[in-house]
């Protein structure tokens, strides 16, 4: 079978890398997320006005290029190469694929703010007892009048506190773990400046993200303010997330790269006993564990990849098992990083301390590996 890119692709890839390469300074964006506004919209502006990537996989009529499963891939692949801490996933996979399938005017104008870079979308769905069960909604959504009124809580709202749109998951029937009842909301969003009924706690992640929790008190919503069907939001939730898991295993596998290119590297400068610790045989032998995780990794999200347009279970097999490997592979790779390093592995100077902590939060982002074989299993067993 042949994997791979086309000419297009290729291209695509090749325009991202250089443009990173140029214009996105690894110690800028530290400061950024450190001392700063926690990302850099001029970068997210370019992204959209010189790259075109925001809209990489979006429709044409929102001003789009209408990529699939590939081109989400390559970018995913090629951001996660350069440890971009900007919200794509967030806001692109998970805010665009949801609105996409929703359709309506407002779906439609968001997305055309998504494409040109004006709008940032964060995902509203978790929950105190939720864990990984995204159906597992108990804030809920009520009719009064023409308004909608929602009260619960979400936590670890990634993007939160950048956000110009929020999507809530709440339930409007039903009880909670089911997935019918399920009902998706838009709501405008200024986290300077919450809206009446939204009370918002937000924070720095250990991979320098920023995300808040979220409190919803008698918030109210105009009728519009409603994605879809009532009640019928599931499957395209289900599918957004499966997506934005598949572009969180690309982005780690272009980590990896990176953090094994680097590794050994450093092992060739390193002296011990006069001579490079990359001569060692046993740190040799550490390094092909580590390349043969990396292919490991490579194969399991091509594997999912091909399977994103497929029926639900089938691609639900194919995600799950490309989660399972890739937090396998991340933890793996990312520890034995550090390790080959010794203490300058830990420090702020070198970069594959700050690639550790982002391949450690993927480990558990979407799923953990465990999640992820219990839910392969039991999709099996189906």
């Amino acid at each position: 079978m042949d994997f791979g890119l086309s000419k297009e692709q290729e291209l695509l890839r090749d325009s991202i890398t250089k443009f990173l390469a140029s214009r996105y300074d690894l110690a800028r964006s530290r400061k950024a997320v450190t001392t700063g506004e926690g990302w850099q919209p001029d970068v997210w502006r370019a992204f959209a006005r010189e790259l075109g990537i925001l809209g990489a996989t979006l429709p044409e009529d929102v001003g789009g290029m209408s990529g699939g499963p590939v081109e989400l891939m390559v970018v995913a692949e090629a951001l996660g190469h350069a440890l971009v801490v900007e919200p794509f996933v967030d806001t692109v996979v998970l805010g665009g694929g949801m609105l996409e399938r929703a359709g309506g005017s407002r779906a439609q104008g968001v997305l055309e703010s998504i494409a040109s870079g004006d709008a940032v979308t964060a995902f509203a769905a978790t929950e105190p007892t939720s864990g990984y069960a995204f159906h597992d909604v108990m804030t809920t959504a009520r009719r009064d009048g023409d308004e909608w009124v929602v009260d619960g809580a979400k936590i670890v709202v990634t993007s939160a506190p950048l956000a110009t749109h929020l999507l809530v998951t709440a339930r409007t029937s039903g009880d909670r773990r089911d997935t019918e009842g399920v009902s998706l909301f838009l709501v405008e969003f200024d986290p300077a400046n919450p809206p009446a009924g939204v009370e918002m706690h937000s924070y720095r992640t250990i991979d320098d993200r920023r995300a808040a929790d979220l409190a919803f008190t008698g918030l109210r919503l105009p009728a519009d303010a409603l994605l879809g069907d009532e009640g019928g939001a599931w499957p395209s939730v289900s599918r957004a997330v499966e997506e934005a898991t598949t572009a969180v295993a690309a982005e780690a596998v272009g980590l990896m790269r990176k953090v094994l290119a680097d590794t050994v590297e450093y092992t060739k400068q390193r002296q011990q006993f006069g001579q490079p610790i990359g001569s060692f045989q046993v740190l040799q032998h550490r390094m092909v564990d580590m390349y043969m995780e990396l292919e490991q990794a490579v194969s399991a999200v091509y594997l999912a990849v091909m399977h994103l347009d497929a029926d639900g279970p089938a691609r639900a097999r194919a995600v799950s098992a490309a989660k399972a490997t890739i937090s396998r592979a991340a933890r793996f790779i990312g520890q034995n990083a550090v390790q080959l390093h010794g203490g300058m592995g830990m420090t702020e100077e070198l970069a594959v301390g700050h690639y550790f902590k982002r391949l450690t939060t993927i480990e558990y982002e979407f799923g953990t590996a465990d999640h992820h074989v219990a839910r392969y299993a039991e999709l099996t067993r189906a």
